[in-house]
């Protein structure tokens, strides 16, 4: 018997983070002493207060449906810290909390586009962007920027990738994989090209707290009503809070796309877990002193991971400036043997150092980045000195 498998489904890569990540834990789970630099999570608990609402709230038999966008509550606390945090005026009825960040930008992708539709995505890019647009029947248009330049487009090379099928763009600033972040001036060049050109903005600022060296995050949406009407913002409690296994994201957008957003939703999950929400409100509107604490821990190892690296002769990386990792450019390495094996790509690289040397790191390939290498400081310093001993002695070819 023949299966039949749809030509869309087979088109979906699977996540090249999860899958280093599912590899370093099963080498993990058999006694193997390795190091993994692989997931995107903050290694920090979350916050007891936050954990106690949570327990709260099963005791008291929260533990039922909630409307499909989101309880009033939450969404009613999301709003609040756009005004707080952006200086963003929104109301409930525009905020749709998800199933984490990456389910609001699915929503996101399936409100806006129809099939043929483009999506500009900057390279490097989050793995699953490129994915999602094509689950949403949309086609991904990458738009290439270079480690010269900081990793960043400018509005020339945006206005050359817009054509007439072009939806939207996807804006992730702080970056996953890069870190960079792009300035208020930047942004408002960017926010007028978009209203010129009546596209999308897909603002992913999962990142905003995680933020470095005296940068500030501004949100898109700030400079003015037509581009606010043109941003879908994607955020969630996850980086912020760690409280990535809790799963929960919101959007905030004109309520016409908001409505639709969760009418998908509603069809797709039903509702956000009840018990996250009252822990996610708990986030919000409670202490955040928490966040300074992690930001303060992520500055100490960025500032020794990219000085070690640089260190190392063959690689090399800029420093990021927010959220937590670096991209590690091995270009020097790419044409040369290691321990029996010539390294053509970024998965041999990480392939082969896996093997030899027991670090866990994501190839740049899945990011639309062949020739650098991912890590994420969201790990203990003690980690990161063994890892970063290990590869300078795989370089050296010393193991």
């Amino acid at each position: 018997m023949s299966l039949f498998l749809s030509k869309k489904a087979l088109s979906i890569s699977p996540s090249s983070t999860l899958a280093i990540d599912a590899k370093f834990k099963s080498m993990k789970a058999k006694g193997i002493d390795v190091v993994g630099f692989g997931a995107g999570e903050p290694d920090f608990d979350t916050p007891a207060h936050i954990k106690e609402a949570a327990i709260k709230a099963i005791n008291e038999g929260f533990t039922k449906y909630t409307p499909a966008s989101g309880m009033p509550q939450l969404r009613e606390a999301v709003c609040r810290k756009f005004k707080r945090d952006n200086g963003l005026d929104y109301s409930p009825e525009q905020i749709v909390v998800s199933n984490g960040a990456k389910h609001s930008l699915v929503n996101a992708f399936m409100a806006i586009c129809d099939p043929g539709d483009e999506v500009i995505i900057p390279a490097p890019f989050w793995v699953s962007y490129p994915e999602m647009v094509k689950m949403a029947d949309g086609v991904p248009v990458f738009l290439n920027t270079s480690e010269e330049n900081n990793f960043k487009f400018t509005v020339e090379d945006l206005k050359k990738a817009i054509t007439a099928k072009t939806r939207a763009l996807v804006l992730n600033s702080p970056s996953n994989p890069t870190g960079m972040v792009y300035s208020r001036e930047e942004l408002k060049e960017i926010a007028e090209v978009a209203v010129q050109n009546n596209i999308y903005i897909i603002s992913d600022e999962i990142y905003e707290k995680l933020i470095y060296d005296g940068m500030e995050h501004t949100s898109i949406a700030t400079f003015g009503d037509e581009i606010k009407d043109l941003t879908i913002i994607i955020n969630g409690v996850s980086k912020t809070y760690a409280m990535t296994g809790w799963r929960i994201g919101y959007t905030a957008s004109n309520a016409k796309i908001a409505k639709v957003m969760g009418s998908i939703q509603s069809h797709a999950t039903s509702n956000p877990n009840s018990i996250a929400q009252v822990a996610a409100i708990a986030a919000l509107d409670g202490p955040q002193d928490d966040i300074e604490v992690m930001r303060k821990a992520f500055i100490e190892r960025r500032d020794y991971m990219v000085d070690r690296i640089n260190s190392i002769e063959g690689l090399s990386c800029s420093k990021p400036q927010g959220a937590f990792y670096v991209m590690m450019n091995i270009k020097s390495i790419l044409g040369k043997e290691f321990y029996g094996r010539v390294i053509t790509n970024s998965d041999e690289f990480a392939d082969v150092l896996l093997e030899k040397a027991n670090v866990a790191l994501v190839p740049g390939s899945g990011f639309g980045a062949e020739e650098y290498v991912r890590w994420s400081y969201a790990t203990s310093m003690q980690n990161i000195v063994e890892g970063l001993n290990r590869i300078e002695k795989f370089i050296k070819k010393e193991l």
